[in-house]
């Protein structure tokens, strides 16, 4: 008797979504482009981090200004 996984179907399996070769006509890989566009947000969010005090001095990363005080937590 054989015992089934019913976890997962297998058309969901990771392996089959890493062995899936790339459309012939040239496109990448869905999961390469989901990739490169998570990594592209973190390193923007990082830089913007580690820039904080240029770019509130420029005037592009407000730090509260114009919000009601009425609205912030104690």
């Amino acid at each position: 008797m054989q015992i089934q996984s019913k976890a997962l179907p297998q058309s969901f399996s990771l392996r089959r979504l890493f062995q899936s070769s790339p459309a012939k006509d040239g496109s990448s890989h869905p999961l390469l482009i989901f990739s490169v566009v998570v990594l592209l947000a973190l390193f923007a969010i990082v830089e913007i981090d580690l820039h904080s005090a240029q770019l509130q001095e420029v005037g592009l990363l407000g730090h509260g200004a114009g919000i009601n005080p009425v609205f912030l937590s104690p």
